[in-house]
């Protein structure tokens, strides 16, 4: 498009032209031209030892060809020629802020170069001794790793297992958009194509056929050789991205051209690794949800259930994994000198306590004795372990108890009508709940946020009455920590607030246990029976057994002894050690992955790797092509898609549209002749406070506004432009038939609520003529036609009572039930979620057609609760935190 269709374009051009001879020329340009490339691509074989049983035989030398990667160092090297580099901080800082009302100071945590771990990293190496004869500025070049295994195609079998390097220098802001440029594809691990198995933990077809020949070899022992060489893959994978070259440019730092044009010393420095699970326990070679499951630290996972008690966060830190080299070589000598199986008792108790395997770790290997600590790099995962672990594993059970109650069928069926009717919010950020929900089908992480965001409202009222005041309870506090845990900035008070919100969530939980789930007997679900049902089928083909089928549903019961709950309360102390979660968490390699899937299709499906490393390869060439023809780099700034420019302004109604004017006296004879429109008028021009607000005009100051052909003009949309949390620039869109709800601060002196809601019914621009004290003066003024709800008398809400606001229509008798308001005062847009359990009812407004019913409804519900967790900033308007506020 940008080619064809320009101007100067000239056909002709195309004459001769060969897109596979222009392929194949990039393909071979290394490094001639302007532009130098560093990092190609480079292809291995991984050698393998296959131990044997007999005492004294050598072990079998297998050679996993198709190890496509890129050297570190010349990666490193090409970032900082890139334009990127431009916007890298170099050295780290601590962020503060400082309250604008009382002039206190706090610490901020938000990118990684403003964390306690480069700080410490920065300060380690100016303790270390120059380099002989070196006087250059040595600065640090913060790594951090992204590895996941990815399906490439709907149908079939190809996957690949990309790894990421992305550069901590560079703002999170840019570096998580996934057009950025900023993540480094540095390797694919070797194939794997298994495909009964996970992705990481499969293994080549060929080395299969070697296992399978060993004799004398029981299922068990077999089971344990096919884990063991999995993690040995693994690890002789990363021994050879650790070279002698990344562990001298480690030590002795890489001489850079800096985009200042100043050389500097660069040491490299590996901060994070962000992998799911499965693949952490390869990383820390440690047994898959072993004794000690955690690759952090070494509490029993029987003691997982006491998580957000004083015991078990003296544990987490007085019990920090260490690595035992002496236990693990004494391990490999029994196996692969004296032919013992990998899952031998002396094995076993030559490794003791930790869940360790006889597995060398690389990391510990290599980069242990200059300093490195190889566990404390292994993030949280918060997409994995919490959207798609903690919180889908409580949803499930939530779903199990109603099963077990009398009725529970019809119970469910209420559940997922209630979860169709919530309303959508914003530009995608909650979504219309469409399928039933219980079934929880085809389910992203984002989608398990949207439940939780809009989960109090719908289960209210199914449990019957102190059960449903436990789940009430504990809703409001998960949604209330995984609301903190997400925050893209947090203070000291923020942190505090977390920890607080974590030991609360754990009594909850413990207690919905112990209580709740005691109470009833809970079995699989349906979609859990038939799971179990392809899983015994499969391991039944394998071994030519028919078997009988998966029989009845098996009792569940509600788990706290899991890694992933375990996990939750590391949260704290790694937002300190390397910031906020959305630094790291693995989200940002999903959304890479999706350049690997569109090079998919351009393959023959013969030898993925090779191909897609190739197509990665002209996409990083082009991208710096185009890149040299610019002398900066500018950090992108988040804006919604299709936002104008800037935002300037609190807000944008389009006033030169007229395409829709009603007659005022039409107007005024449509809402009873109401003069509420004129008083708002005068009410703005004369500039009234707060404590006018119940001022009433007379007929003689009302006849001096007139409204210019007597018209005003109706719109469809508004936007509100506002400052988040974070100091980023986002709107929201107002639109009367979708999303008409918005949030004003209350005008109260002492209010018990900081808002006041209202529903706009109506977007309306006009011109206006002011005949005061014999002149007249045109303005130009928007309105919205609103009807007000109001706060329930005697409701308790808020952190302390764990329930959301709620409010409800003012009754049409009141005066004040309708109104105008100055489209300046309104903050955001608000999530109105109806309250189900209050059922819908006239109370507030006759039944019948009306303008302030929406969708040709009849009534309305009786009440609403707000969704203070609809997102991060709007939860940060409740808490009175956000630096950005």
């Amino acid at each position: 498009k940008d080619v064809i269709q320009a101007e100067d374009f000239d056909p002709k051009n195309l004459d001769g032209f060969s897109a596979r001879r222009c392929l194949r020329t990039l393909d071979n340009a290394n490094n001639q031209g302007d532009v130098d490339f560093p990092d190609d691509w480079v292809e291995t074989g991984i050698n393998l030892d296959i131990p044997m049983k007999s005492k004294g035989d050598q072990p079998i030398s297998f050679n996993v060809p198709g190890f496509h990667y890129r050297p570190l160092v010349a990666v490193i090297r090409s970032a900082f020629a890139d334009v990127q580099a431009s916007a890298f901080h170099l050295l780290p800082f601590k962020r503060l802020w400082k309250d604008p009302l009382d002039g206190r100071e706090e610490r901020v945590f938000d990118e990684l170069y403003t964390s306690d771990s480069w700080l410490e990293a920065q300060d380690n190496l100016q303790r270390q001794p120059k380099e002989p004869g070196c006087s250059l500025e040595r600065v640090i070049a913060g790594l951090m790793f992204f590895s996941d295994a990815t399906h490439l195609a709907n149908f079939g079998t190809a996957k690949a297992w990309p790894l990421y390097l992305y550069f901590g220098n560079l703002s999170k802001y840019a570096r998580s958009a996934p057009n950025s440029g900023a993540g480094h594809l540095v390797g694919f691990l070797p194939s794997i194509s298994s495909f009964s198995l996970p992705l990481r933990n499969a293994l080549p077809d060929s080395i299969k056929d070697v296992l399978s020949s060993l004799p004398r070899m029981s299922k068990s022992s077999m089971a344990a050789l096919h884990t063991h060489c999995r993690r040995e893959l693994f690890q002789a994978c990363w021994n050879v991205l650790l070279d002698a070259d990344f562990l001298h440019a480690y030590c002795h730092g890489i001489v850079l051209m800096c985009p200042d044009r100043k050389l500097r010393r660069v040491f490299p420095r590996i901060f994070t690794y962000s992998a799911d699970y499965p693949e952490k326990v390869l990383i820390a070679t440690i047994k898959d949800m072993g004794s000690c499951p955690c690759p952090r630290c070494l509490v029993l996972k029987a003691s997982f259930d006491l998580l957000g008690l004083f015991r078990d966060t003296r544990a987490r830190l007085g019990k920090l994994r260490a690595y035992s080299l002496a236990n693990v070589t004494r391990a490999r000598e029994f196996i692969y000198t004296w032919g013992n199986t990998v899952d031998g008792l002396k094995v076993q108790a030559t490794l003791g306590e930790g869940s360790w395997v006889p597995t060398m770790n690389v990391f510990i290997e290599k980069l242990s004795p200059l300093g490195f600590d190889a566990f404390r790099m292994l993030m949280v995962d918060f997409m994995h372990e919490c959207e798609l672990g903690t919180w889908k594993a409580l949803f499930t059970h939530l779903i199990r108890v109603i099963y077990a109650l009398p009725g529970g069928d019809n119970l469910v069926a209420c559940l997922d009508q209630r979860f169709r009717q919530v309303p959508s919010y914003g530009n995608g950020i909650i979504r219309k709940f469409s399928n039933n929900t219980s079934e929880m089908k085809r389910l992203a992480a984002r989608n398990f946020e949207d439940i939780l965001q809009c989960a109090m409202p719908v289960f209210e009222g199914l449990f019957p009455g102190d059960h449903d005041a436990i789940v009430q309870s504990l809703l409001y506090r998960f949604a209330h920590w995984h609301a903190l845990a997400k925050l893209r900035v947090h203070s000291k008070t923020t942190l505090s607030a977390l920890d607080d919100t974590f030991k609360k969530l754990s009594h909850q939980l413990r207690r919905f246990r112990d209580f709740t789930c005691a109470a009833f007997t809970t079995t699989e679900l349906l979609k859990e029976k038939a799971a179990r049902g392809r899983k015994l089928a499969r391991e039944r083909s394998g071994l030519n057994d028919p078997g009988t089928g998966s029989g009845g549903r098996k009792v569940k019961k509600f788990n706290l002894n899991t890694y992933k709950f375990h996990a939750m309360g590391d949260y704290v102390r790694l937002i300190r050690l390397f910031g906020t979660t959305d630094s790291f968490t693995t989200q940002i390699a999903e959304l890479v992955h999706r350049a690997l899937i569109v090079f998919y299709p351009l393959t023959n499906k013969l030898d993925t790797p090779a191909q897609l490393a190739t197509h990665e390869r002209r996409r990083h060439v082009l991208r710096r092509i185009a890149e040299t023809g610019q002398s900066s780099y500018t950090i992108p700034q988040i804006l919604p898609i299709d936002s104008p420019a800037g935002l300037k302004g609190h807000h944008y109604i389009p006033i030169l549209s007229r395409n829709n004017p009603f007659y005022i006296f039409t107007f005024l004879r449509q809402h009873n002749n109401n003069p509420a429109l004129k008083d708002h008028i005068l009410y703005r021009l004369q500039g009234l406070g707060v404590s006018h607000c119940d001022h009433v005009f007379t007929e003689d100051e009302r006849n001096m506004v007139i409204v210019l052909d007597n018209k005003i003009y109706s719109v469809q949309t508004m936007q509100v432009h506002y400052t988040t949390y974070d100091l980023r620039r986002e709107y929201d869109t107002i639109n009367p038939w979708t999303h008409s709800d918005v949030m004003v601060l209350s005008g109260e002196t002492k209010p018990q609520h900081p808002y006041w809601y209202a529903r706009v019914l109506g977007i309306f621009h006009m011109n206006i003529l002011l005949n005061a004290e014999g002149s007249t003066k045109m303005h130009h003024i928007e309105v919205l036609y609103v009807r007000w709800l109001a706060p329930l008398t005697g409701y308790r809400s808020g952190m302390n009572y764990t329930r959301l606001p709620k409010v409800a229509f003012v009754e049409e008798a009141d005066y004040d039930a309708f109104g105008f308001l100055d489209p300046s005062q309104v903050i955001r847009s608000a999530h109105l979620i109806p309250a189900f359990a209050s059922g819908r009812g006239t109370s507030s407004l006759r039944s019948g057609k009306s303008f302030a019913h929406q969708n040709d409804e009849l009534d309305n519900w009786e009440s609403y609760y707000v969704g203070i967790f609809a997102d991060r900033d709007m939860f940060m308007c409740y808490t009175h935190c956000g630096i950005g506020h």
